[in-house]
C-alpha cells in the first residue's frame, strides 16, 4: 500500500490536470464523502473513471479490485474509498518509483516519434532545456527532412537554447542526417543526441520502415550507447492515442512516453490507459505552452494533482 501526505507541496501537475480534477475527480471527491458504499456509488465511480478517459475495461478492473478490498476489509463508508481508489491508481502507473533517462557514457540517443500535430518539435526544445537545466550537453538531429517547416523549427529552436543542430537540405535522407548528428557527437563530446523523425509519410508502413532505418543508424554508429525511443502522444487525443502507442510500440520498441498538452484535456485519465497497454513508462509530461513547461513524471505528484492533495 502506498502512503500519500496529507501535506500539499508543490505539484507541477496540479495546474495542468485542472481541467481533469473539476470536471471528473472533484465529482468523485464528493461521491466519497456523501454516500454508503452501495451499488449506486459503484456505478456513478465507474461512469467518472471512463468519462476521464481512463478506459472501459480498466475502469471495470479498478471497480472490481475496489470491491474485493471492501469486502476484505469491512469497509462501509465512501470516504474510506478515496485512499483505496489512489492506491488503485498508483499501482497502474508502476507504482511510486519513477523511472527517468537512462545515460550510458559517453553518449545517449534519443529519437523522438509520434504523428505530427502531437508536439513533437516544442516537445523536443522543452528536453533540451530540461537537460541543459542538468548541466548536460546536447546536439539536436533534425531528421524529419519530409517538412521543411521541421527543420526550420529546430533551426530556430537551436539558436534560442545556444545548441547545434544538425540539418541537411529539404528532402534530405533522413539517415544520413542522423549519421551525421551522431558522429558529430562522438567528436564533440555531447551526452545526448536528440534525434527529430518524421511523423507522417505517404503511408503507415513507409513511415515505420523509416524509423527502422534511422534506428539502426544510430545504433550502428554507437552500438555500445543507450538508445531511447521516446513517444510523444497528445493527450487531447484520448482513446485514440492508443493505437499509436501499438504502432510504434511494434515498429520501434518504445522506451518511454512524453505527454503533452494535458492541461488543454478533461480526460487527464488517459495517461493509465497508456501505461497500461503500453507497458513502458511516460517519463516527462508537457505541463503547458512555455519552454520551461516540462516535468519528469512523477507517478504519486500525478494521483494526488488529480484528488489536489
Amino acid at each position: 500500500m502506498y502512503m500519500f501526505q496529507r501535506i500539499k507541496r508543490f505539484n507541477p501537475f496540479r495546474d495542468t490536470l485542472q481541467k481533469t480534477r473539476d470536471t471528473v475527480f472533484s465529482r468523485m471527491t464528493g461521491l466519497f464523502t456523501e454516500q454508503v458504499i452501495d451499488d449506486a456509488l459503484w456505478e456513478e465511480l465507474e461512469e467518472l473513471l471512463i468519462r476521464a478517459d481512463v478506459g472501459v475495461d480498466i475502469s471495470l478492473d479498478i471497480v472490481q479490485n475496489l470491491q474485493v478490498r471492501v469486502a476484505r476489509e469491512h469497509l462501509t463508508q465512501a470516504r474510506d474509498l478515496e485512499m483505496a481508489l489512489r492506491d488503485e491508481l498508483l499501482d497502474l502507473l508502476g507504482g511510486a518509483d519513477t523511472e527517468g533517462l537512462r545515460h550510458h557514457a559517453p553518449m545517449t540517443s534519443i529519437m523522438m516519434v509520434g504523428v505530427n500535430g502531437v508536439g513533437k518539435t516544442t516537445s523536443i526544445a522543452k528536453l533540451t532545456r530540461y537537460l541543459q537545466e542538468q548541466k548536460k550537453s546536447v546536439i539536436i538531429a533534425a531528421g524529419d527532412t519530409f517538412r521543411a517547416a521541421a527543420v526550420e523549427q529546430l533551426s530556430i529552436w537551436g539558436e534560442r537554447l545556444g545548441v547545434t543542430v544538425i540539418r541537411q537540405t529539404s528532402s534530405a535522407d533522413p539517415g544520413a542526417v542522423v549519421y551525421d548528428a551522431m558522429q558529430a557527437g562522438l567528436a564533440r563530446g555531447a551526452e545526448y543526441v536528440i534525434i527529430d523523425t518524421a511523423g507522417r509519410l505517404h503511408t503507415k508502413f513507409n513511415l515505420m520502415e523509416e524509423l527502422k532505418k534511422v534506428q539502426r543508424v544510430a545504433q550502428k554508429v554507437d552500438p555500445t550507447a543507450i538508445h531511447e525511443v521516446l513517444l510523444v502522444l497528445d493527450a487531447t487525443s484520448g482513446q485514440n492515442a492508443l493505437e499509436q502507442t501499438r504502432v510504434f510500440g511494434e515498429a520501434v520498441g518504445v522506451t518511454g512516453v512524453i505527454l503533452t498538452k494535458l492541461d488543454g484535456t478533461a480526460k487527464g485519465g488517459v495517461a493509465f490507459a497508456i501505461r497500461r497497454r503500453l507497458k513502458v513508462p511516460i517519463k516527462f509530461v508537457g505541463t503547458g505552452e512555455k519552454v520551461q513547461d516540462f516535468a519528469p513524471f512523477d507517478a504519486q505528484q500525478f494521483v494526488s494533482a488529480l484528488f489536489n492533495v
